[in-house]
């Protein structure tokens, strides 16, 4: 990797402290965020480890963490994230866990103090974002304990305005994931492509929303009675998506390290 530019570094932290100023309220309330969240903690649930030790990888304003401390409270937390803002979130949300600023697009190590840590890492939403992610999965591997594991989701199906403002610069099937792991030195022990068939009409309509989607967040526009009206509607039928199918645009797996 060639040298990083100053101002490219900034232009980047500045962006990140944007996103997660404006977008607080917006991902709280998003039935998407709680869905791929249940993924994670149904996989967490089903440990055999006596005592949980979850990083999270771009843990943002704290959301997942704070469900996991009300889910697994003897558990032990820590949050990994680019964003200064997101991580004073965090703090706040989760007290106790331990939190670090870094950069994954960078060959940067991760903090020393997380070496060993954790019986499983998660990492949700993240590999969108990054043009190697690759170099995060392998910056990855001295974090967990032996026999540890890795659950990531990554959007799957066409990128909306809205995902693309935002950074994605890909969206995965479950073949592109398992792909991607496993030659970072990972081995899959389950993909799939979930959420059939709700979660994709939610997505559906966020690509059909385009520019105005983009807008009305960045201007920080309160949800309007029918998007708060949609949104739960859209958490109640996310309980009747059928996740086996493959064909969900939710994706999701688990890996282990060769």
């Amino acid at each position: 990797m060639g040298a990083i530019d100053a101002n490219d570094t900034q232009a980047r932290d500045d962006g990140w402290e944007h996103h997660w100023r404006a977008y607080d309220e917006a991902t709280r309330r998003n039935p998407a965020h709680r869905y791929r969240r249940g993924l994670i903690f149904a996989t967490l649930a089903r440990s055999t480890e006596q005592r949980l030790r979850i990083l999270d990888i771009g843990c943002g304003q704290g959301d997942f963490l704070g469900e996991a401390r009300r889910r697994f409270p003897d558990a032990d937390l820590a949050g990994l994230d680019l964003s200064a803002a997101g991580l004073e979130f965090v703090a706040e949300r989760v007290p106790g866990a331990r939190l670090f600023r870094a950069d994954f697009a960078t060959s940067d190590p991760l903090p020393t103090e997380l070496r060993g840590f954790a019986t499983h890492v998660v990492c949700s939403e993240v590999l969108e974002h990054l043009d190697d992610p690759r170099l995060l999965l392998r910056k990855l591997a001295p974090t967990f304990v032996t026999g540890g594991e890795l659950i990531i989701t990554v959007p799957g199906g066409p990128r909306s305005a809205f995902d693309i403002h935002i950074g994605h610069r890909r969206h995965y099937s479950p073949r592109q994931l398992q792909t991607l792991v496993c030659g970072a030195g990972y081995e899959e022990l389950a993909v799939q492509g979930a959420g059939f068939p709700f979660f994709n009409l939610y997505k559906a309509v966020v690509v059909a929303r385009g520019e105005r989607l983009v807008h009305d967040i960045d201007q920080c526009r309160p949800a309007s009675r029918a998007s708060l009206v949609a949104m739960a509607a859209f958490d109640q039928l996310f309980r009747l998506n059928v996740d086996g199918t493959g064909l969900g645009w939710q994706t999701f797996g688990v890996f282990g390290l060769l």
